[in-house]
């Protein structure tokens, strides 16, 4: 199952958890993992504690290592300024594998499944989920 989901971009983080959670539930699957995954190489998905500090620091922490506007050669090659997006999302993968256990995704209580949008313009992301059933 997919879902699309808009979003700001200039790192952008948004809880997929519900979502993805519900998804899990309408599969009816008892055991198994949730693999998701987002289209795009200016984004990428991680898990975090999504609460206002963590999304702020995690927002201060990516200007720090990969500044918006340093100036990158891709912004060159394409003539646009998302060179930073790139490779900040580089840093993340654009998957991530939860397990299912009793219908439920296993996460920590203060674990939530996030998509990070790093581009420099809004964006609609597809998001594609697979409940793949343990044998």
């Amino acid at each position: 199952m997919d879902f699309n989901i808009k979003t700001k971009g200039h790192t952008d983080i948004i809880d997929l958890t519900s979502e993805i959670a519900k998804i899990v539930k309408q599969s009816k699957i008892d055991d198994g993992l949730a693999s998701i995954f987002v289209a795009g190489s200016t984004a990428g998905l991680m898990i975090i504690e999504y609460e206002p500090g963590t999304v702020k620091d995690l927002k201060n922490f990516f200007e720090k290592i990969i500044p918006e506007k340093a100036g990158y050669a891709h912004d060159s090659t394409w003539e646009n300024s998302n060179g930073y997006a790139h490779l900040r999302a580089s840093l993340l993968k654009p998957d991530l594998s939860v397990p299912v256990e009793n219908g439920e995704l296993i996460l920590g209580t203060w674990q939530q499944i996030v998509l990070i949008d790093f581009d420099s313009r809004p964006r609609e992301r597809k998001i594609v989920v697979k409940i793949i059933k343990s044998s």
